[in-house]
């Protein structure tokens, strides 16, 4: 069978590979002259099984009237006159009553638990180096009610399977030394051991480069500009996708099935067939920093839970990514959120790094409402959806790669998660 996989962040390079150890032939469509380019490359680098809990939660309205108009808010809406971005709005306020945040929670778990596995299977099979760590995750608190309020979620966490331990500050600066200079300011923490980070643009590198090595065919400097499909009802299906390839190059590609990995840009690709993605750009930053005092820089990667900023050692590099803005699909950077990364990262790390020379990034993050992504089928029999991962494309990339070969394949995948347009069993 012959397989277009569109897009070549983690999750379609992931994809692609898992597609082609099946014995597809597989092709990649990307826009950008290599993969993971766009939403991968520069992220926040955690691999959290952990942070499985939804943006969208019962403290989430609070939090968002109260950063109303602040230009540095760690979510920021910036309301515009479009249809989707009011839709996908109401639609995550009801996704934050306690039981739909609860049902979230276990679907996101499920999928990100499955994936890490996955991940540390394609690590040790294929020897891949991406200044990855396996020291665990730990989320700060400097706020008492946050720390009390983020009990229950860390109970959750431990019962299905993911040990999120509630410690007290002297704790959290015995596991992580560098946060000692603000430990008066600290008054708790929780910690999961068996979390990790590492760089996800290494990673999707080295990964297609041994999909390259097994034929996968990755068509860089190339745009989707449309599907075309033929028949009605169950006799729908794509029939071919048209493509610019380098030098302005018009044609059409056929395969037997497609798999649609466009992040944000999946639900305006997607919407002339008729198939409405609950998908909505957040525009997360990051700030990569040179370490010049190894010491005083954190070793454990890091969620700053008031400011919602994650750290993570990459070698000789401080990642620092959060922040989320919804105000379309520009990527320009807002200097008053460049500056506040650094600002508070001074602050908690004052020796660390140089900050004189910040590499200001921004990516757009492909949200749904849920957190929970679009994997499965779509009413087009032979077009499939592996996309919407959000702040979690990194964490689940892997996992949902193999899954949707299995989909693709005709095969229930081994994970308990609502597939789109699958039934579950």
């Amino acid at each position: 069978m012959k397989v277009i996989v569109v897009g070549s962040g983690i999750v379609g390079t992931a994809s692609a590979w898992f597609i082609r150890q099946e014995g597809h032939d597989v092709t990649v469509i990307e826009r950008q002259p290599g993969p993971a380019l766009e939403t991968t490359f520069a992220n926040g680098c955690q691999i959290s099984v952990s942070h499985s809990e939804p943006w969208a939660n019962p403290s989430a309205p609070r939090k968002i009237l109260k950063w109303l108009g602040k230009a540095d808010a760690p979510l920021l809406f910036r309301l515009r006159a479009e249809k989707l971005q009011w839709q996908w709005g109401l639609r995550f306020l009801s996704q934050c009553r306690p039981g739909a945040t609860a049902y979230n929670i276990r679907q996101c778990f499920a999928m990100a638990d499955f994936s890490q596995r996955t991940l540390r299977a394609l690590r040790d099979e294929m020897k891949l180096e991406y200044d990855q760590s396996s020291r665990g995750i730990m989320h700060f608190y400097t706020d008492q009610a946050e720390f009390e309020a983020s009990k229950p979620g860390a109970i959750l966490m431990t019962s299905l399977g993911c040990p999120r331990n509630s410690i007290d500050a002297d704790e959290v600066v015995r596991i992580e030394p560098a946060l000692a200079p603000i430990r008066d300011k600290l008054v708790g923490g929780d910690f999961t051991p068996g979390d990790e980070h590492g760089d996800a643009k290494a990673f999707t590198d080295a990964l297609a480069e041994n999909a390259r090595k097994k034929g996968v065919d990755f068509r860089f400097n190339t745009t989707a500009v449309q599907l075309l499909s033929s028949g009605k009802g169950a006799d729908a299906k794509i029939t071919g996708i048209e493509v610019i390839g380098p030098g302005g190059k018009y044609e059409t590609l056929t395969a037997d099935a497609y798999v649609i990995s466009m992040g944000s840009f999946s639900a305006p690709f997607l919407k002339p067939l008729g198939i409405n993605l609950m998908i909505y750009p957040t525009k997360g930053y990051s700030a990569t920093y040179p370490i010049i005092n190894e010491e005083a820089a954190p070793q454990v990667s890091l969620i700053d839970t008031e400011y919602k900023l994650v750290f993570a050692k990459l070698g000789n590099r401080l990642r620092v990514g959060g922040t989320a803005e919804l105000n379309g699909y520009g990527r320009e950077l807002n200097l008053s959120r460049c500056v506040a990364l650094t600002r508070r990262t001074r602050e908690l790390f004052p020796d660390a790094c140089d900050y004189d020379q910040p590499n200001y990034w921004s990516g757009l993050r492909p949200m749904t409402p849920s957190n929970i992504p679009y994997i499965g089928k779509t009413r087009y029999k032979n077009l499939f959806l592996n996309t919407g991962h959000g702040t979690l494309g990194w964490t689940m990339g892997c996992g949902s790669g193999r899954v949707i070969a299995d989909i693709v394949a005709g095969r229930q995948p081994p994970v308990d998660f609502n597939f789109h347009g699958m039934e579950r069993k």
